[in-house]
């Protein structure tokens, strides 16, 4: 039994190298992966296998959201009305210079629920309805441009809130 317990713990430590390795090259680079990664991190059996994941997990949701994987994803879940650039980079910067922002690991999750918190969907969807290209020449009603930002508004607050839908429990320090 003691043989088959250091079988165990040795290949458990080996996938734990694994993980964290690829966090650090960057093979994991999805939110479901990541996701995974993060429950695989928050079950370590040790303190000491908590505590290397911590920086390699960190800096795996930065990479994923300033490499902009994460608007590729939001895109994804928004082909109608793709999600806005303007939107993800203003919610990184209010994230980036919040001082509460330390309460989790997760640089993804605190971008959504900024987007959330701040209620920049419906602000930059009137925005976005808004802008001349939106209508090829034509002079539009404020009725159609409402609906246009209605259309927005739909279809990205569903992509943020599935997203969101990734975490049970809120990723943040205890």
């Amino acid at each position: 039994m003691g043989s088959s317990s250091t079988h165990k713990k040795k290949s458990g430590q080996q996938s734990a190298r694994q993980v964290i390795d690829s966090l650090l090259t960057h093979r994991i680079n999805t939110l479901t992966e990541l996701c995974r990664a993060e429950r695989f991190a928050a079950a370590a059996e040790t303190a000491e296998e908590a505590q290397a994941f911590q920086q390699p997990m960190t800096s795996a949701w930065d990479y994923y959201v300033s490499s902009n994987q994460m608007l590729t994803e939001l895109r994804g879940l928004t082909p109608s009305y793709p999600f806005s650039g303007d939107v993800y980079a203003y919610a990184q910067e209010l994230v980036r210079n919040d001082p509460k922002a330390n309460r989790s690991w997760n640089f993804a999750w605190l971008v959504l629920q900024k987007i959330v918190d701040e209620n920049l969907i419906s602000t930059y969807a009137e925005i976005e309805a808004n802008k001349p290209e939106m209508w090829t020449g034509m002079q539009p009603t404020s009725e159609q441009i409402q609906q246009l930002a209605n259309c927005f508004m739909y279809e990205w607050s569903n992509a943020v809130q599935r997203m969101l839908q990734h975490w049970q429990v809120p990723p943040v320090w205890c």
